[in-house]
C-alpha cells in the first residue's frame, strides 16, 4: 500500500485531511521545489506552483527540478512531471509567470489550505505576508537559505525571534512599519558564509532542508 509507512504516524483522518487539502507554492526553486514534492509524498490532494524560470546548469547541485535532461525546460513543468510520478492522485495547477504584488492582493480568502512562500521578490515577500496576516491566510515563508552549508541549524520560528540573517532583518524592518507583528518563518541560525560574488552561494543541504520544513510545517498545520 502506498501510504503504509505514513498511516502509523498520522493515521486514516490525517491522511484523510491531508488528501483533500490544496497548498499553494510561490517559487519553485531549491527550497519551493523540494517543498512540493515533500507534499507529494505525504499525499496532498492539490498543489498549485508558480514560478516563471527555466532549469539551468547552475541549479544541478541542489534543485529537484534540475538534471542533464531538464535543462531549458520550464521549472513548473519539470515539476509537474515529478509529482505526477510520485503521486499520479494529485492534482497540479501550473503557473508559469513571475509573482507580482497584484497577484497577492487577488488572493481569494479560503481558496486554498496553507499558502507556502519561497520567493526571492523581497517586495512581493513583504506584501505577500501583510496580506496573510491582515487577513488570516495560513502562510509559512522561507527566509535566506543562501551563502549557507549547515543544515543542522535550520529553525522554524517567527519573524522576529530570528536573528543573523539579512532578509529576515530587512523583512522585519518593512513588516514593523506595516503593523504585521508575527509570521512563522523557516531560517537558518548559521552565520552566513562571506561571499566576494553577488550571487549568493548555494548547496544541496540548506535549501532542502528548508523546503522540508516548509512542508512539515504545513502537513502539521493541517492535522491539527
Amino acid at each position: 500500500m502506498r501510504y503504509a509507512r505514513i498511516l502509523p504516524l498520522i493515521g486514516n483522518k490525517g491522511l484523510e485531511k491531508i488528501q483533500k487539502s490544496h497548498v499553494t507554492i510561490f517559487g519553485i526553486g531549491g527550497v519551493g521545489g523540494t517543498a512540493a514534492l515533500a507534499l507529494a509524498r505525504m499525499g496532498i490532494g492539490k498543489i498549485s506552483i508558480y514560478d516563471f524560470d527555466v532549469v539551468e546548469e547552475t541549479n544541478l547541485n541542489r534543485q529537484v527540478v534540475a538534471d542533464i535532461t531538464t535543462i531549458g525546460k520550464m521549472k513548473v513543468d519539470v515539476l509537474e512531471s515529478k509529482i505526477q510520478e510520485i503521486n499520479p492522485n494529485c492534482t497540479v495547477f501550473k503557473y508559469s509567470k513571475k509573482v507580482t504584488i497584484e497577484d497577492i492582493e487577488m488572493i481569494e480568502v479560503g481558496e486554498c489550505d496553507f499558502y507556502i512562500d519561497a520567493l526571492d521578490d523581497v517586495n512581493v515577500k513583504v506584501a505577500l505576508i501583510k496580506r496573510a496576516y491582515f487577513d488570516k491566510i495560513p502562510l509559512i515563508s522561507s527566509m535566506g537559505a543562501g551563502n549557507r552549508f549547515d543544515p543542522t541549524k535550520v529553525l522554524i520560528s517567527d519573524i522576529f525571534k530570528t536573528e543573523g540573517d539579512p532578509l529576515a532583518k530587512l523583512i522585519r524592518s518593512e513588516l514593523r512599519k506595516l503593523g504585521v507583528k508575527k509570521q512563522v518563518v523557516v531560517w537558518s541560525k548559521e552565520d552566513p558564509i562571506k561571499n566576494t560574488t553577488r550571487t549568493p552561494s548555494s548547496s544541496v543541504f540548506v535549501p532542502n532542508s528548508f523546503g522540508l520544513a516548509l512542508a512539515y510545517f504545513v502537513i502539521k498545520q493541517l492535522l491539527d
